[in-house]
């Protein structure tokens, strides 16, 4: 209380400064400001041109038809009308997104833990030589690691279709069968999750291993133990990479541009790919503005919803 009181005291008293300060003085206050001002201004500038224009612009444009060639025409609510009653298209390619998310994720998430696990296993040697090998496909080019998944997928001469044939499955057409596009980009999303296991692995490393003795003397067995005690700890940890998984899954559109283009039958038409096509191939710039608008609103939404029911599941050390 005396401090608060203290501290009250001190700012009226900067403030009286203040206000009788001189006219040099305040000068000298203003040169400092511009000054910080300046060396901030690409950043100002940046921000102004390339974040605050286009999110406000975009938040316009959704309500106008606009395609770039002409002059934009306010059309007040249609784009959306037009999304949510008119458009096959729109929900097809939300479908797409949302089982793609669905697998992607939960699959990735599982995936990367178990990777991290054995990774975190003492006396694994060569350590470094893992942590480099599964991290290298997450800096590889989107669009070189699309190529190359694609002539791994290949129904006549893939890798994958020939171990598959020597296991007496028959050949699936990966890219060209709309039953199985969908699965094919899952897997290939397993591949780049590099980045997440190298987290979940520092965050393993950081549990302390007094709980773990504490847990076998109560007599908990390894599965219990890696349950009850290594997933508590790391809860934070697999909520953050399962939101940057979200937001990253419900944006996926290279390798679908690279390989299907949408196709065969809209079954890899993905959200962001659609928006693409409507802004660049089709040129409505508004229709394609409101797209982006309704994925914004989805990733919030979605992103608000997982911190919320995961509140009581997440432990944080020392809170």
């Amino acid at each position: 209380m005396r401090q608060y009181i203290r501290d009250n005291e001190v700012s009226e008293r900067e403030i009286r400064v203040s206000a009788t300060m001189p006219g040099h003085a305040r000068w000298k206050e203003f040169k400092r400001l511009g000054k910080g001002l300046l060396f901030i201004s690409p950043w100002l500038i940046g921000f102004l041109a390339f974040g605050l224009y286009p999110f406000l612009g975009s938040a316009y444009y959704s309500l106008t038809s606009y395609s770039v060639l002409s002059a934009s025409r306010f059309v007040g609510l249609r784009n959306y009308q037009e999304l949510f009653f008119e458009d096959k298209l729109f929900w097809i390619s939300l479908y797409n997104t949302l089982y793609f998310t669905l697998f992607s994720v939960t699959l990735g998430t599982v995936w990367a833990i178990g990777l991290a696990s054995l990774l975190n296993l003492k006396n694994v040697k060569g350590i470094a030589v893992y942590r480099t090998t599964y991290y290298l496909p997450s800096i590889v080019p989107l669009v070189a690691a699309s190529v190359v998944w694609l002539w791994l997928f290949n129904p006549q001469y893939g890798i994958i279709n020939t171990f598959l044939h020597y296991m007496g499955v028959p050949t699936i057409g990966w890219f060209t069968d709309p039953l199985w596009a969908k699965p094919a980009f899952v897997i290939m999303s397993l591949w780049g999750i590099g980045g997440a296991i190298l987290i979940y692995l520092a965050g393993l490393q950081d549990v302390p291993q007094e709980l773990y003795e504490a847990a076998a003397l109560d007599g908990a067995s390894g599965l219990q133990r890696f349950w009850h005690v290594t997933i508590p700890m790391v809860s934070p940890v697999i909520l953050f990479n399962v939101i940057i998984s979200l937001i990253g899954s419900f944006q996926y559109f290279t390798q679908a541009y690279v390989i299907t283009s949408g196709g065969p039958a809209d079954s890899t038409l993905f959200y962001s790919l659609y928006l693409y096509n409507n802004a660049f191939s089709y040129y409505r710039m508004g229709y394609a503005s409101a797209l982006a608008w309704i994925l914004f609103l989805m990733v919030q939404v979605t992103t608000l919803l997982v911190l919320r029911t995961s509140a009581r599941r997440v432990y944080y050390g020392g809170a």
